[in-house]
């Protein structure tokens, strides 16, 4: 998954899918993605069978934007 900033451009997080124990390696896969009904949790179907929840960090600190460029 790549995270990106919509009005600069800039990518700032990539994840990759790990394989769970007992998978093998080809199933490092998403085949979908969606936000629950609060749209403050992301939800992902992997190709491992699993289903991961993803919540905002809020400790995060944000910081600029070394990309930051005006795109108007």
């Amino acid at each position: 998954m790549h995270f990106w900033d919509w009005r600069s451009g800039y990518n700032f997080q990539r994840l990759s899918a790990k394989v769970q124990p007992g998978s093998i390696d080809s199933e490092a896969g998403i085949f979908a993605l969606a936000f629950d009904r609060s749209g403050s949790r992301l939800i992902s179907c992997e190709a491992d069978k699993t289903i991961k929840v993803f919540k905002e960090d809020e400790t995060a600190v944000r910081s600029p934007c070394a990309f930051d460029h005006n795109w108007l």
